[in-house]
């Protein structure tokens, strides 16, 4: 049976007004901001990024912020300022993109997934308990979706074994956990800026800490591991012009103006929380009624700043897979996306000797799960007509 012919008959790639998954917010204040700081003096590592930093510290309530060129950098930063290196484990959420564990084998170490609760997606904290070793150096777990992992029963996992918590929050910019704002809580936070997130600076990330240490490691790794400050130098020389370079870093540095669109999307970012508190609710009153859907639960500890919206197929009920329900999405225009293939599915990791059957409620999850159009410029009819294409293909494959 044709998919596309039943739903419309047109591929997605000819719809002009689809609705994709997810879409930045660029205003004209935003565009302004940029066009202003590339008329400036500085456009590369400049007086913006230590605005900006020094802005998502106040926001959070970190002590110290660190931003670079994109998420994935972030982590591999966090990662080498820890210290993994060969021999080392780091326990990482199962269901997330690949840089959540690709920045454990950049530096060496080997990731051990743990599998995710079936009711909120976000890391099984007991199977973390399950998988720590004697080799276990840290724990990656992500905010999937934007909701705060249970960030005290982690930090107290941590302790009692002496690891490093990394929280990967590239989704939950403007999260609150029990009323404390994500990025002052692990040992470092990392954030993504990229355009589907829910504000960005075209690329870009940031890492969030507290501990000095953490930072002065974080503040060298980035800009090629070199240094103008005398305190850290080997050979200590005061001239002008000199700079030491006393540890192996990377170029991994913002530009000024993506700083400056990423300060002037930080203060639309409670705009764009509240935007999406509004089209969660529309889309769990109308899908809470099909009890051929199953819905993300939500986490009462964590106040979200949600970045995706999940349904989940009930297959019992439906006389589709993913694959055709997904289709017929498409066919209506309305642009799902799936998030994520289990890491470890990959074939570069299965290469790596990774065997599917490590996390079966990931896999399980994987297999039903789809990301319907949600993002903070959604129009109210925009949300209404995903709910129509939601429904319409429910109604279709209903048993």
């Amino acid at each position: 049976m044709d998919t596309l012919a039943i739903f419309g008959g047109t591929p997605v790639r000819d719809h002009e007004n689809a609705i994709y998954y997810g879409r930045q917010c660029v205003e004209e204040d935003d565009i302004q901001a940029v066009v202003d700081t590339l008329r400036s003096p500085y456009i590369t590592c400049g007086p913006r990024v230590t605005e900006l930093e020094k802005k998502l510290c106040d926001m959070t309530h970190a002590k110290h912020g660190i931003v670079v060129s994109n998420g994935t950098a972030a982590l591999h930063l966090a990662c080498m300022a820890i210290g993994i290196k060969p021999g080392d484990e780091v326990i990482v959420s199962s269901i997330t993109f690949a840089a959540s564990a690709n920045c454990v084998l950049y530096c060496g170490g080997t990731p051990v997934f743990a599998d995710i609760r079936p009711d909120t997606y976000n890391i099984d904290l007991e199977d973390v308990k399950r998988k720590i070793t004697d080799k276990t150096k840290a724990i990656v777990a992500v905010d999937f979706t934007g909701q705060a992992v249970e960030l005290d029963e982690l930090k107290a996992i941590c302790k009692e074994h002496n690891l490093y918590l990394i929280e990967d929050a590239a989704h939950s910019i403007g999260t609150k956990y029990k009323g404390q704002p994500v990025g002052s809580i692990a040992d470092i936070t990392t954030f993504s800026f990229h355009p589907v997130k829910n504000v960005t600076a075209g690329e870009g990330g940031a890492c969030m800490c507290n501990d000095d240490e953490l930072y002065k490691k974080l503040h060298l790794l980035r800009s090629h591991g070199i240094t103008r400050d005398i305190n850290e130098m080997v050979n200590k020389s005061d001239a002008g012009w000199y700079n030491e370079q006393v540890m192996l870093g990377y170029n991994y540095r913002m530009t000024d103006f993506q700083a400056a669109l990423l300060l002037s999307q930080l203060n639309k970012l409670e705009r764009f929380k509240a935007r999406k508190k509004e089209i969660k609710k529309r889309y769990d009153e109308a899908f809470s009624q099909m009890p051929e859907l199953f819905l993300q639960d939500s986490i009462p500890e964590s106040d979200t700043a949600q970045h995706l919206y999940i349904i989940r197929l009930n297959t019992d009920k439906l006389k589709c897979n993913r694959r055709e329900f997904f289709d017929a999405l498409y066919a209506e225009g309305t642009c799902p996306q799936v998030h994520y293939l289990p890491v470890y599915m990959h074939s570069y990791y299965e290469s790596l000797g990774y065997k599917k059957g490590l996390c079966p409620v990931a896999e399980r999850t994987y297999d039903t799960i789809m990301s319907i159009p949600f993002y903070a410029s959604m129009t109210d009819a925009d949300v209404a007509d995903t709910i129509k294409a939601v429904k319409k293909v429910v109604d279709f494959y209903r048993i």
